[in-house]
């Protein structure tokens, strides 16, 4: 090739004349790629989601065509080559595929090849060299396009590809500790099961004997009545966590005064406490009007208050409830139970865990522009009492571990959030925070 003056002033020329034919050659690209039946994604793209980075493909072609030196022509084919990968990119995000975006590449080089033909027709003095080098470099965009667009194909077919292994992978991790969880669970479960079956058995059979002391008889008596209370309250909670994890609990709103509810509960189990030589205390406003289900609500607050009450040995269990206070905590109000006992040890996590993935879970759900979860309501849980219960901490029994698995799925069901705060040597606290209004009731 003779790089003569008029030559290199000549492909100039041509470049400016590209730059300002720029539009009627976009044009007759999307039409022609609106007629081939090959390529059907376009149809879906508006004139600008359909141009995208093409302009600054051709601003780069135009540069080669202008270009003095070697140095100058590989800098513009460099951007060439990344404006057609990010054009790859913008094409894989519009669900392009790689045969169409190909096509594509191929009605951009026939309508620029159509151009500088009839610009070769028109300039009757152009240069011999001049329309073969233009030829040339718009072979190597053709190619450039092509290959760097299959390239991020191919790169984010593997990225793609590698999330959803990760996604696939850490989902699998997550049902097997699930799994083993509920296999400890239910065997916990059946453990408690059959030693409340043994002992009613024993005691059963004890009492058929004639020459049983009556103070025997008595004490025997008892154990029985309260091993066949401790067996249906298990049966019961298991029922009920069936019917949660079935989905065949629904919630019923109504409005209803939360105040009353936790002061007449508390009134209820006050005795239950006095029993067991605990308090049994509750503060709050005399009255909170609320919406939701009072019933699931008073399933909630028995679970945790009769499970602080068996975990306490010395001391207490206080319950407290509140409105927000501020406009931007307004919408919601919050119940607690505290107790005095030894708090729970490491054993304790995977329900900790298993309670924070439903705070979190619920509060995605309930993300709006009124939700706002840095309020005081939502803020850390209320401190823990300090602890009057003698001890290194609990392990979570069988029994508890369901009722408070029966918590969190009527959290869930309710929208609420539910949070704990308790360490070996601490008391400990749960805290739920429940929508005050829902979307739609009356």
């Amino acid at each position: 090739m003779a790089d003569t003056k008029r030559t290199r002033v000549q492909l100039r020329a041509l470049a400016d004349h590209l730059a300002r034919r720029r539009e009627a050659i976009l044009e007759a690209w999307r039409l022609a790629t609106d007629i081939d039946p090959e390529v059907t994604s376009a149809a879906a793209s508006t004139r600008n989601q359909f141009i995208d980075h093409i302009p600054d493909v051709l601003d780069a072609f135009e540069d080669r065509l202008r270009a003095q030196d070697p140095e100058e022509k590989a800098e513009a084919r460099a951007e060439q080559k990344e404006w057609a990968a990010e054009h790859g990119t913008h094409r894989w995000q519009q669900g392009y595929r790689l045969t169409e975006t190909m096509r594509e590449w191929g009605h951009l080089q026939l309508c620029l090849l159509t151009e500088l033909e009839r610009y070769s027709a028109q300039q009757v003095e152009l240069e011999p060299e001049v329309l073969p080098v233009a030829r040339r470099e718009l072979a190597r965009l053709a190619n450039d396009g092509v290959c760097a667009s299959a390239s991020r194909y191919t790169q984010l077919q593997q990225s793609e590809a590698a999330g959803r292994l990760y996604d696939l992978e850490t989902a699998l991790d997550a049902l097997h500790g699930m799994e083993i969880e509920r296999a400890e669970g239910w065997r916990r479960a059946a453990h408690d099961l059959r030693g409340s079956a043994h002992v009613i058995v024993n005691a059963s059979s004890v009492l058929t004997r004639e020459d049983l002391p009556d103070t025997k008889r008595t004490e025997i008596s008892h154990a029985l009545s309260v091993a066949a209370t401790a067996l249906s309250k298990l049966l019961t909670d298991l029922l009920d966590h069936a019917r949660l994890e079935a989905g065949h609990e629904q919630r019923n709103v109504q409005a209803f005064d939360a105040a009353r509810l936790v002061k007449e509960f508390c009134e209820t189990a006050r005795q239950l406490a006095a029993d067991r030589n605990l308090f049994l205390k509750c503060e709050g406003p005399a009255s909170l009007e609320v919406e939701g289900d009072a019933v699931k609500v008073q399933r909630i607050l028995q679970n945790l208050v009769l499970n602080a009450l068996q975990a306490t040995q010395s001391g207490g269990v206080l319950v407290t409830w509140e409105a927000g206070s501020s406009p931007t905590d307004s919408h919601q109000w919050a119940l607690c139970v505290q107790d005095t006992g030894a708090g729970f040890t490491s054993d304790a996590m995977p329900l900790r865990q298993e309670l924070k993935d439903a705070t979190e879970g619920v509060r995605e759900v309930e993300e709006s522009p009124q939700s706002d979860h840095s309020s005081s309501l939502s803020a850390s849980p209320a401190p823990t009492l300090d602890s009057q219960s003698r001890g290194n901490g609990r392990r979570l029994p069988a029994g508890e571990g369901i009722g408070l698995s029966i918590v969190k799925r009527l959290c869930e069901l309710l929208d609420a959030s539910i949070e704990l705060q308790s360490a070996t040597g601490q008391g400990t606290t749960f805290r739920v925070i429940f929508p005050r209004h829902y979307p739609g009731s009356s």
